[in-house]
């Protein structure tokens, strides 16, 4: 009657703690998606479209877009008062998600110049990063094909407490946006992986907000440092 019984109770223990196990389970990496979702971005763009429509805003402006941090960005236009500034960055893109949207939410603007700040995303979805960094040549090509002349900054990866298993992936991509800048004509990178870190090369908590992924006040402060040699004066 036991040794019958013992199958059943092994299952009853073992399988919560499988469970827990699972969960407990680091989510990266992670297996490279099957397929990407542009349309769950349409309502953001449209927000924008609207935005432009009751308010629309000046030609020739220095545009930021990317991900969420530039979306946080709010001290934007007071972090460079001698540049006109436009934000165009909308939380958890991909740099493909700015290339399939550039019609909508780049060339209306026709801007002076461009900043990009995303692919940690990318990463953190599962994407490869050597075609994350495909992704960012794609997004450089569509432009130019608008704009043949324009600059195109690509802001740096940095370190986050919360997504510490990554930084060696974000620091290959850097490298190879680095490297290919240096042989572009208009293409330049800004340097930002010892931002976020202290004398020990430790992450810096005090940079960010509760999540320990997206900038406080003071990250900021510390971004806009390095990105404001880079910023050319439109006023």
């Amino acid at each position: 009657m036991l040794r019958r019984l013992l199958p059943s109770f092994l299952a009853f223990v073992l399988l919560p703690l499988a469970l827990v196990a699972q969960a407990a389970a680091p989510v990266w990496p992670k297996a490279k998606p099957a397929a990407h979702d542009y349309a769950k971005w349409e309502k953001d763009i449209a927000k924008f479209e609207a935005a432009d429509q009751a308010n629309p805003p000046p030609k020739g402006a220095v545009l930021f877009v990317g991900s969420s941090t530039i979306v946080r960005w709010r001290t934007l236009a007071a972090d460079f008062p001698h540049t006109t500034v436009l934000n165009r960055g909308f939380g958890g893109n991909q740099i493909k998600d700015c290339t399939h949207y550039a019609e909508r939410m780049i060339f209306p603007y026709a801007p002076s110049a461009i900043f990009l700040r995303a692919g940690g995303n990318d990463i953190n979805a599962g994407w490869p990063v050597a075609e994350v960094f495909a992704d960012f040549k794609a997004f450089v090509a569509k432009v130019r094909g608008q704009f043949p002349n324009i600059p195109i900054t690509f802001i740096g990866l940095s370190p986050t407490v919360k997504r510490l298993e990554q930084v060696a992936a974000g620091n290959q991509l850097n490298d190879l946006v680095a490297a290919y800048c240096k042989t572009q004509r208009g293409l330049t990178y800004i340097e930002t992986r010892t931002t976020t870190l202290d004398a020990a090369g430790r992450v810096r908590p005090e940079l960010f907000v509760a999540d320990m992924l997206h900038f406080n006040e003071e990250g900021y402060k510390v971004l806009t440092a390095a990105v404001r040699p880079f910023v050319p004066k439109t006023k």
